[in-house]
């Protein structure tokens, strides 16, 4: 047993004001080990409740105590002198202050646990969704701002916000916030000799905090030591038990017995060593509100604008008319985040998409750099840039030509990026099967639709990603063409075993001849002998697999991972032209 531990020094010396979570309510017991009573039995207990005030009454609000804003107190609309007092709105009694409870507990007759309901208007000003035990900001890549942290037992043990969004909230609205809180440190021992308070008993105040130290004899079983007690019991004699419908008289009426005894509490001597504090704190509002009033602050994300790599914020980039270089890691690291999405709009130029609607125009010039308008970028959210600049390198290689044409020639390209149309032409080549073939050339399994937006050009960012694009490109390919129906339409010899991409040339090459269609379908068996590549093929085969994929060897992986799209996509086509022409 620690002294140490029940006078919580290491409580005492923090403060809810620097801590990034702060507790707008919780009734956690932290610690329960052992049976009340009985030595061993150990608890540790925090409560807390809160209330937030215009800061004209933080002198006032700071006298609220736990008593007053604790968790005995639930939520629900009231009539108080004839008025009626909403759910949220906490009045005191000498209406000095009026405050607004940021959670509500609504609590049942059944006994079931109550439920804690994040207060409506700071749930949709900062646009907090709820997701299970979390509510998260989807405008900031899916920030978990406030979270709900379950009892054991079911109940709610915490709801905490973060400290920055709590204090955007505050600011916006002129308000702070008070916390009024109460741990509990319990343990029952056979000894309590090493607790050195002065008659086990110790309290230290201070204006906002008060602590309790305390040592307390008990019997085993929890009763206070040499404890007596008292009983009387009173019984009613006026009353026949053989009435139907007796009927009990008034009491001063009726005839009474009654008889009393005591007694005295026994048992092991035990003790009970409490540490007990109070406490209440104010937490201010943020300096600024950049999530809810707009305020704008200076800019930490910086740019290389030119060879010699000097660099410059992004606030000084929305009016310089420059582009920015970035390497082609870049788009998977934004793809990775939760709901953004890769658009194209000629070969080399696209939109790189986030979950809050952002898109930036940017485009791949010759040797395999990103380059974007450098305006595009610093108007992003704080969050968004840093990731841009995680990958922005020195300017190289001129900008992307196609990205020129269009922002300052006014004049898009007319090319197309295969990645526009793999999903196009999977689903006409199962159009064409099913209209003239009779049968659907492919299985259409499920996972396909989950891998298509990952297949495109950036995941070649080296030569083990150019790889698994292929094992991407062969699974919604090779691996889905459904084998038992082509070969319905055309059945291998007795003494072959066609697998996917064999059964689907035999179908060709009855109405082109099996040159043409070993021609038509040889990037397709380019890409699923590259798919195996990590699996150590031999140098020899490798190459053989890039040549029918037409993948130049000698290219930046960038530049193969287009190839290689270019030819598979080209490849559905020409087989839909066959299947619809020659059938």
């Amino acid at each position: 047993m620690d002294q140490t531990w029940f006078e919580m020094s290491d409580i005492r010396r923090s403060s809810l004001a620097t801590s990034v979570w702060i507790p707008l309510r919780a009734s956690h017991t932290i610690e329960r080990i052992g049976k009340y009573g009985y030595p061993g039995f150990k608890e540790n207990f925090l409560g807390a409740g809160s209330l937030a005030v215009p800061l004209a009454s933080q002198a006032d609000a700071m006298n609220l105590s736990w008593d007053s804003i604790g968790i005995r107190h639930n939520h629900s609309g009231v009539i108080e002198d004839g008025k009626y007092v909403p759910a949220d709105v906490y009045e005191d009694y000498r209406g000095k202050i009026k405050g607004i409870h940021l959670v509500l507990d609504q609590r049942s007759a059944d006994g079931a646990p109550g439920i804690w309901h994040l207060h409506q208007d700071l749930l949709t000003t900062l646009s907090l969704r709820r997701e299970g035990a979390v509510w998260v900001r989807p405008e900031e890549d899916y920030l978990e701002v406030a979270r709900l942290v379950a009892s054991p037992s079911g109940g709610n043990a915490r709801l905490e916000i973060r400290a920055s969004h709590l204090g955007d909230y505050l600011n916006a609205r002129g308000m702070g916030l008070v916390v009024a809180s109460y741990r509990q440190r319990t343990e029952v021992v056979e000894h309590a000799g090493n607790i050195s308070w002065p008659e086990g008993n110790v309290e230290e105040k201070t204006e906002h905090e008060r602590w309790t130290g305390r040592v307390t004899e008990i019997h085993e079983g929890g009763e206070i030591f040499g404890a007596t007690w008292a009983v009387l019991h009173v019984a009613r004699t006026d009353v026949n038990p053989e009435d139907d419908v007796p009927i009990l008289p008034h009491p001063t009426e009726g005839k009474f017995k009654s008889r009393s005894w005591t007694g005295q509490r026994e048992g092991t001597k035990l003790y009970r060593v409490d540490g007990e504090l109070w406490r209440t704190e104010w937490i201010g509002p943020s300096q600024s509100s950049p999530i809810i009033r707009g305020d704008k602050f200076p800019s930490v994300t910086f740019f290389a604008i030119d060879a010699a790599g000097t660099r410059v914020s992004s606030d000084d980039l929305v009016d310089s008319g420059r582009w920015l270089w970035f390497s082609p890691s870049v788009m998977p690291a934004l793809l990775e985040r939760r709901g953004a999405s890769l658009k194209w709009y000629t070969r080399d130029t696209g939109g790189a998409v986030s979950a809050d609607g952002h898109s930036v125009h940017f485009g791949l010039n010759s040797i395999g750099l990103v380059t974007v308008y450098a305006k595009d970028v610093a108007l992003l959210p704080e969050w968004q840039r840093r990731i841009w600049a995680a990958h922005n390198t020195n300017p190289d290689g001129k900008v992307s030509e196609e990205l020129q044409a269009a922002q300052v020639d006014a004049e898009p390209a007319h090319t197309q990026a295969p990645e526009s149309f793999l999903e196009l032409g999977l689903s006409r080549l199962q159009e064409l099967s099913k209209a003239k073939l009779g049968i659907g050339a492919l299985r259409e399994h499920t996972s396909v639709k989950d891998l298509l937006p990952r297949i495109h050009r950036f995941r070649a960012n080296d030569r083990a990603g150019l790889f698994a694009l292929a094992k991407d490109l062969a699974r919604v390919t090779a691996d889905d063409l459904d084998v038992k129906a082509l070969q319905s339409v055309v059945a291998p010899p007795k003494d072959e075993k066609w697998g996917s991409l064999k059964s689907l040339e035999g179908v060709l090459a009855s109405r082109v001849g099996a040159e043409k269609a070993r021609q038509v379908v040889g990037p397709l068996v380019g890409v699923y002998e590259l798919r195996l590549a990590d699996a150590h093929l031999p140098t020899g085969d490798i190459e053989q697999a890039m040549r029918l994929a037409h993948v130049d060897d000698g290219a930046s992986p960038i530049l193969q991972g287009f190839q290689l799209l270019r030819a598979a996509v080209g490849a559905l086509y020409a087989i839909c032209e066959i299947v619809e022409l020659e059938w």
